[in-house]
């Protein structure tokens, strides 16, 4: 039975779900929340929290992303970012913290205009390598034929090419396009690839050796991509759909596992458990954590898009300060509002509904039940 809805005469559409829309369902056992594990594996990584921060400049910076390794998760730096075009970026940061926001996005793209530097991209690598933590870095399928050598060359364990919209099958009159699929395969560290956010998408992107695919366009509080483009991905759909793209392909492979990991609209605890359940085996946060103390952005969230020279698809959003990164994930949470321990409210969920692990999470209940804010 077809579920698509009738726009027009000569048009119709399938009803999708954002996390907003669902919400989970306790099943007949609970179980004690120190009791349950929330750690994943991806490739020879293991991490104790599905959590993968954001490369964006306002979230990672080399310390917090050796700050997240260290408390369990994956600090993503973005290799063309601030701490790849300048030597010490901080007098950049707290301007752009500080900027009139009529202002803030012609400034930004002048500051991003500077060459992003090979040796720059090392340095900051062997910063987090230094530190004894698990290597994570993200260039944009545009910037990867120029700057992947030099990223592999510097040790990065996990690498991410994340785009608004990533494709297996990139058409290009003008450039010779990234062939995913020989890149992936003549690389010896696993790719992490995405966005994608429907079945035939990700099937492809599986299908090019990817260890792990990002769901949605990222950048979810910092993203204008639906009124500029009028492109949107409802996260529950999107996440749902990704995770059938991956257990097909688990049968179509013979038994390789794509890890497929939610990124964007998982600004508060209730997403990351929502995420959970849709398929996700990670999530990837942005504004999240874009409210510790700890953060480059100082209560300011921003993404690639928003200092885009041509076409500006996000803006610098204002998120607060909600605690600091040790309070962000573990607690204590003194606000009941989803901005503090989220481990904590992630492991409370699975104590609740009974589910020991990630994996048996993926099987949970959910329902349609759309949430309407006071």
């Amino acid at each position: 039975m077809s579920s698509d809805i009738e726009i027009g005469r000569g048009k119709r559409g399938r009803r999708a779900y954002s996390f907003d829309d669902i919400a989970v369902v306790p099943s007949r056992r609970t179980r004690d929340p120190e009791e349950v594990s929330v750690g994943w594996q991806i490739d020879a990584y293991h991490f104790d929290l599905p959590v993968l921060a954001a490369p964006m400049d306002s979230v990672v910076s080399p310390a917090t992303a050796v700050a997240l390794g260290k408390a369990g998760g994956v600090g993503v730096l973005d290799l063309e970012g601030l701490w790849t075009r300048y030597e010490d970026p901080t007098p950049l940061l707290e301007e752009i913290a500080s900027l009139d926001a009529a202002r803030a996005t012609v400034r930004m793209q002048e500051i991003y205009g500077e060459p992003i530097k090979a040796e720059l991209i090392r340095a900051r690598i062997q910063e987090v390598r230094d530190a004894g933590v698990t290597v994570a870095g993200a260039l944009s399928p545009q910037r990867t034929q120029e700057h992947w050598r030099t990223v592999v060359d510097a040790g990065v364990d996990l690498f991410v090419i994340r785009g608004t919209t990533v494709s297996a099958e990139h058409v290009s009159g003008r450039a010779e396009p990234l062939n995913l699929k020989r890149f992936i395969y003549e690389l010896d560290v696993p790719v992490i690839v995405g966005g994608a956010s429907t079945y035939t998408a990700a099937l492809h992107l599986m299908r090019t050796g990817a260890a792990g695919v990002l769901v949605g366009f990222g950048g979810g509080a910092a993203h204008t991509t639906r009124l500029s483009l009028g492109i949107h991905a409802p996260m529950a759909t999107a996440v749902a759909d990704v995770a059938a793209a991956r257990r097909d392909y688990l049968d179509e492979s013979g038994g390789r596992y794509v890890h497929v990991i939610a990124d964007g609209g998982v600004g508060r605890s209730g997403d990351l458990v929502k995420a959970m359940a849709c398929g996700a085996d990670a999530v990837m946060l942005g504004a999240a954590l874009a409210r510790a103390e700890e953060a480059p952005g100082r209560g300011y969230h921003w993404g690639p898009e928003a200092h885009h020279p041509q076409l500006p698809r996000g803006e610098r959003v204002h998120v607060g300060t909600a605690g600091s990164l040790e309070q962000i994930l573990f607690g204590p949470g003194h606000t009941a509002d989803g901005t503090l321990n989220l481990i904590g409210a992630l492991r409370r969920a699975m104590a609740t509904t009974g589910y020991s692990d990630l994996k048996e999470l993926q099987r949970i209940e959910v329902v349609v039940s759309p949430y309407q804010p006071h």
